[in-house]
């Protein structure tokens, strides 16, 4: 008998309806012989809902009670399930994160991963049940709430299939699976049907919202396969893996569109050795990932910094350099919300010139500016208008070819 996890994501359980089909869709596994462990997050718009709830009482609400407040959507929905798949005769228990063993490190609202355990899902396995898991959460070893950051049912969901070693991992949601570009943009985007974990972690850190970035960045890790399909018909969807077949002279596998982001300038830094580590050692301590990053040239001793962070981080950055630099003059701390991230993605580019002839050419035609620009040895990010972010993927898309 083989151990299937899956996924199923806020829009696939959005309301009543939806949670009778995705109990009827988890039954039909179990009927086909299969062991099933099944993770949900919160409803669609549940999260949303309390963030503001919150954030109406405080504009900055304290992290751990965030985290005490957050964990009660997946809660509800594994409940939720649990009794949809009882109303089909189909035994089932629903578990915490902490029931099932997850334990993360105390950075509240984005916690890290350190251990699963189980609980008692082998125990629950071996009687025949299907287990509900609350995707998103965990306990730290002091016993704490946490969570994993937005789109943490992912990474619960890989997790356990690694920790539990399943013979498949699916994650249901709302699309048919990973596609050249988002297709609510861009109409003549395709289905790729097989992805490199690699490629996948690109797209996702770029701002494809089909997967949590860390979820893949597990999975390549631990080496765990996994297919991304809809809840909401049977078609075959993306598999994600170690390795695909690639075809000769494919430059460009997608393209990706980031609009949570911000840009940072500091400015009139002391031009010396030390000063960009103080600042980046900084953000690191405050848990602020940062993206594209440019130095000016110093000027009378002074010099400017720039950089990208994700819009909900805005706040703990300013703070984070604010506190470094307490001792000395503070830096000017300017932030533009309005930056758009686009991204190629593509193996091809290690072998292949081109990309960024091709990348900047498209944008150019359509008179569209670039802030800032970001490599790594198989991604090509730019920093551009918002207002103009669709047009950008759109004409990028088809410079391409990625629509044949």
């Amino acid at each position: 008998m083989s151990l299937i996890v899956q996924k199923y994501g806020g829009t696939s359980v959005a309301d009543v309806q939806c949670i009778k089909n995705v109990a009827q869709r988890i039954k039909s596994t179990r009927d086909q012989g299969h062991s099933v462990i099944v993770v949900v997050s919160a409803r669609s718009g549940v999260t949303n809902e309390l963030i503001a709830r919150a954030k109406a009482l405080h504009s900055k609400p304290d992290e751990r009670e965030m985290d005490m407040l957050l964990s009660v959507g997946e809660q509800e929905t594994i409940a939720l399930v649990s009794i949809a798949l009882h109303a089909l005769g189909v035994p089932a228990v629903s578990r915490t994160g902490a029931q099932a063993g997850i334990t993360t490190d105390v950075c509240h609202t984005r916690a890290r991963i350190k251990d699963i355990s189980g609980g008692d899902l082998r125990e629950q396995i071996a009687k025949g049940n299907v287990i509900i898991v609350a995707g998103f959460q965990g306990l730290s070893e002091s016993g704490q709430i946490t969570t994993l950051g937005r789109g943490g049912s992912d990474l619960t969901a890989i997790a356990l299939a690694g920790a539990l070693k399943a013979d498949a991992c699916q994650i249901f949601t709302d699309v048919d699976g990973v596609y050249t570009a988002d297709p609510r943009i861009v109409p003549n985007a395709r289905k790729i049907h097989e992805i490199a974990y690699e490629e996948m972690l690109e797209l996702a850190s770029s701002g494809s919202k089909v997967m949590q970035s860390r979820s893949v960045e597990f999975a390549q890790k631990f080496n765990i396969p996994f297919e991304v399909r809809s809840s909401f018909n049977q078609q075959p969807g993306t598999i994600v893996k170690e390795e695909v077949t690639m075809l000769e002279g494919l430059l460009v596998t997608g393209v990706a569109l980031d609009r949570n982001q911000s840009k940072i300038t500091l400015s009139e830094l002391p031009d010396q050795p030390g000063t960009a580590a103080k600042v980046f050692q900084a953000l690191s301590d405050a848990n602020v990932v940062v993206d594209m990053i440019v130095q000016n040239i110093g000027r009378k001793g002074l010099a400017n910094i720039t950089f990208t962070v994700s819009r909900d981080d805005v706040d703990r950055a300013e703070l984070a350099v604010r506190k470094a630099f307490a001792d000395k003059n503070q830096p000017d701390f300017v932030t533009a919300t309005d930056i758009a991230k686009l991204s190629v993605v593509g193996v091809g580019m290690r072998s292949q010139p081109g990309a960024a002839a091709k990348l900047f050419e498209a944008l150019a035609k359509s008179s569209i500016n670039v802030n800032l620009i970001g490599t790594s040895e198989i991604k090509i990010s730019v920093a551009i208008d918002p207002d103009k972010a669709d047009q950008a993927v759109r004409v990028v898309h088809d410079a391409f070819d990625l629509g044949k």
